[in-house]
């Protein structure tokens, strides 16, 4: 996967897939608030009217909050 465009809470976002090898640093979820640890794939999520907001998020995390906001 790419680079994703979706309508968020502030505007476009733009979401990046992280690979194991790039996550160096843990990182919270917004969507469960457990930790993501170093080495664990995730996705980097930019709001781009705001980057200071941006947030990293497990991929199941992810995918259920969107399956969420399109019901």
């Amino acid at each position: 996967m790419g680079l994703l465009r979706v309508s968020g809470a502030f505007g476009e976002e733009v979401v990046h897939p992280i690979q194991p090898y790039q996550a160096r640093k843990s990182y919270q979820c917004p969507g469960c608030e457990s930790t993501i640890d170093p080495g664990t794939g995730h996705y980097e999520v930019v709001p781009e009217h705001a980057p200071d907001l941006r947030r990293h998020w497990h991929r199941g995390c992810w995918f259920k909050d969107q399956r969420h906001r399109t019901q």
